[in-house]
């Protein structure tokens, strides 16, 4: 017998009971469903790097998926997110009847909300252990600031993330103050002196733009920088647990 519930967007999805054959459109719930209910995953984005390994059908990138792919696969949910995929294609497979939840998720409350929903409510596998675990490491109130930082995202030109986004959620539960928080845009395009400040630390991570130690830290003169994972500064699932503490080292080396 279905059940209706509503998505993250208040969108009422009617689903079996529970989904068994589930595509995922996001590298983090990806990462998710493979650690929790990996029988259930049949399908993935070439984005989805996360666990080493997966064994699923690809069905392209997260913001030109192959939507043919995704039907011959006949899930029965496709997992979305409202930043990482695309309106239009959300709305091709629903029309196509594919059931389709998307996640809207913000901040580090948020995503321990949302995802806590997908496994108790949808898939009703009830709240993983990692989930557990996440919460009890990043569930407490946002500490006073210790450091200001800019989290570049790109180069040339250079990107950096702005305001209201769940890496400036993340990075604000540390204790670091996002120098680029006040921006009009989400991800602002910025001028190298924008970042390149005296007692700011730039995060350099490696995705979606891949800084190394040779690529990087020598445009700057004046900040001090980090070269950071990417998967723990934007990624929301298992890649939480132990995020706080590599970060930290990463930042305080």
């Amino acid at each position: 017998m279905p059940v209706t519930l509503a998505d993250d967007l208040a969108y009422a999805v009617s689903l079996p009971t529970p989904p068994r054959r589930v595509v995922s459109l996001v590298p983090s719930i990806t990462e998710a469903l493979a650690t929790t209910c990996p029988e259930r995953l049949v399908g993935a984005t070439d984005w989805c790097t996360h666990p080493e390994g997966l064994a699923v059908q690809r069905v392209r990138g997260t913001k030109n998926p192959d939507l043919r792919a995704v039907e011959a696969l006949e899930p029965d949910l496709v997992v979305a997110n409202k930043e990482e995929n695309r309106e239009l294609d959300v709305r091709r497979l629903r029309d196509a009847g594919v059931p389709v939840w998307v996640t809207d998720i913000e901040t580090v409350p948020a995503a321990l909300d949302s995802l806590g929903r997908l496994f108790r409510d949808v898939l009703d596998v009830g709240t993983p252990d990692w989930l557990v675990a996440a919460a009890d490491e990043w569930g407490g109130p946002v500490p006073e600031t210790v450091v200001d930082v800019a989290v570049a995202i790109w180069r040339d030109p250079w990107m950096a993330v702005g305001r209201d986004t769940f890496t400036g959620d993340l990075v604000s539960r540390l204790g670091w103050r996002n120098v680029l928080a006040g921006s009009d845009d989400r991800y602002p395009h910025v001028d190298l002196d924008e970042l390149d400040r005296e007692g700011v630390v730039v995060l350099l991570p490696d995705e979606p733009y891949v800084f190394t130690p040779d690529d990087g830290p020598e445009a700057f003169d004046r900040a001090r920088t980090a070269l950071v994972s990417g998967r723990l500064l934007t990624w929301y699932g298992p890649s939480l647990v132990g995020a706080r503490a590599s970060l930290t080292a990463a930042v305080e080396r």
